[in-house]
């Protein structure tokens, strides 16, 4: 069988900032076809952003797609800032780009953390959403993040997680990230990029757990950059991302009556595969697809596939 890959790169036809009340500038962008389908693409992390592959899930002469980068991501501004930088202001602003570009309703495309904000949103808003792709589904419960910091995936990488407890002995995962968090806003940066540099070997090594080859840091990596990834993921993970806990399946019931595909990698070491499982027994209308020998990254060649074959099945929805 012949996967789908993406579609041929794109340029943006255009870009501009939300210019928030609390001093921050939220980049995003638009590509594809202007009179297309409305699709936002909500990234991970959080602290990521994101690039000009995010376009190519979309097929360019049917869909509008819209991009943006989170508060304090990317090229967002302030870069790495966590002032005013809550779960709910970044809700805000996703619905604030939407009335600024006078969008009725869109398909929401979100994996990971994007997943989280775009059930979260769905939540919110739900007469402005016309589907949902959800990829490797995050729920930003406690027992989803002990899985990643220390009370499940360490028993299956012990040697990648004896190296990060060399610098960051821990017996539970609020322990670990306390001590992270803290190093990370620390006023001595060789003391911030080390824990940046801990944090980000230890979250490679597992999202890439299904390639073949050893999850280097690139020597290359802009140290400013890494540091502010990192604490923006911290922040988050630090406040138990400003959410009440098991609120996305305590308030499922608000989303709205709209086709749901959900996709996950039945070999995520990242974000269990029993959320997405989770949300497809919760949702009317949900369609749920385990993509064997896949991990947790949307650009591993099956799960591309898989997301292509979902944007190409929704662009009939989208007003």
């Amino acid at each position: 069988m012949i996967l789908k890959e993406l579609y041929p790169e794109i340029e943006a036809f255009a870009s501009d900032t939300l210019s928030t009340d609390s001093s921050h500038k939220v980049y995003f962008e638009q590509a594809g076809n202007p009179d297309g389908a409305p699709v936002v693409f909500l990234h991970g992390g959080p602290g990521s952003g994101c690039n000009e592959n995010h376009r190519r899930y979309f097929n360019p002469k049917k869909y509008r797609i819209i991009l943006l980068d989170q508060r304090g991501c990317h090229r967002s501004l302030p870069n790495g800032g966590v002032e005013n930088n809550t779960t709910q202001l970044i809700l805000s602003d996703i619905e604030a780009i939407r009335e600024k570009l006078k969008i009725n309703k869109w398909l929401l495309f979100g994996g990971s953390w994007g997943a989280t904000l775009a059930l979260l949103y769905a939540e919110q808003w739900p007469q402005y959403v016309s589907g949902m792709i959800l990829r490797g589904s995050f729920l930003a419960r406690k027992k989803d993040f002990d899985w990643f910091a220390g009370q499940g995936v360490n028993q299956l990488l012990p040697d990648y997680w004896n190296d990060l407890m060399r610098d960051y002995s821990s017996n539970t995962s609020s322990e670990l990230v306390e001590s992270i968090h803290r190093d990370v806003f620390s006023t001595v940066q060789n003391k911030q990029l080390h824990a940046a540099k801990a944090w980000a070997l230890w979250t490679g090594r597992v999202v890439t757990n299904c390639y073949d080859f050893e999850y280097e840091l690139d020597a290359n990596d802009d140290p400013e950059k890494l540091i502010n990834e990192t604490r923006i993921e911290m922040h988050y993970a630090y406040n138990r991302y400003f959410i009440e806990e098991n609120q996305i399946l305590d308030n499922i019931e608000q989303l709205p009556a709209v086709p749901v595909k959900i996709i996950h990698g039945r070999q995520d070491f990242t974000c269990l595969p029993e959320s997405s499982w989770l949300l497809h027994k919760a949702i009317n209308k949900s369609s749920l697809t385990m993509v064997k020998n896949t991990g947790h990254l949307a650009g591993e060649p099956a799960m591309v596939d898989a997301l292509i074959n979902a944007t190409d099945e929704m662009t009939h929805l989208a007003e």
